[in-house]
């Protein structure tokens, strides 16, 4: 009993130095380069989160409005538009794509239940801008028209409004 009494005795001083080391280099690193911060959005999904507190947000190539195919997954070939951007978790919601059903329960006793059928968020690496006027996909590339910056599609050159 009483040696392990001086175990702990003596693990307690060595774990108050340890974590006055560690405090000590968190000191000294957090001046020189920034860690992101994280924030539990479920229990098992952790958010990247900025020095400020606000969501680290996902740089896209798609905007809301845009037309795309769909170059992978089961809807893979379709061509849709972009309703939904979700810049936080790097997800877009495509008109018609990713269909899944949902069981409505009724509300009061008199309605009945329903099945409704509704588009879920795809991974916008998962699609490709499209032109309808060549009927092609294509990267989108960047250049500066008129002192504006734009965006074109590479394939096709013509400039996405």
């Amino acid at each position: 009993m009483a040696s392990f009494a001086a175990f702990s005795v003596g693990s307690s001083s060595f774990l108050s130095s340890g974590v006055a080391q560690l405090q000590q280099s968190r000191q000294n690193t957090s001046s020189s380069r920034v860690q992101p911060v994280t924030m539990m959005v479920k229990r098992w999904v952790k958010q990247e989160m900025t020095e400020n507190g606000k969501p680290v947000r996902v740089k896209m190539h798609v905007r809301k409005g845009d037309t795309v195919q769909v170059i992978a997954g089961a809807d893979k070939g379709k061509v849709s538009e972009v309703e939904e951007v979700y810049t936080k978790t790097g997800k877009i919601l495509v008109k018609d794509v990713n269909i899944k059903t949902k069981h409505v329960k009724p509300r009061s006793q008199e309605e009945a239940g329903q099945i409704t059928e509704m588009s879920a968020p795809i991974a916008h690496s998962n699609v490709m801008l499209y032109s309808k006027e060549k009927e092609t996909r294509s990267r989108v590339g960047y250049r500066v028209e008129d002192g504006k910056k734009v965006r074109y599609l590479v394939k096709t050159g013509s400039v996405m409004l």
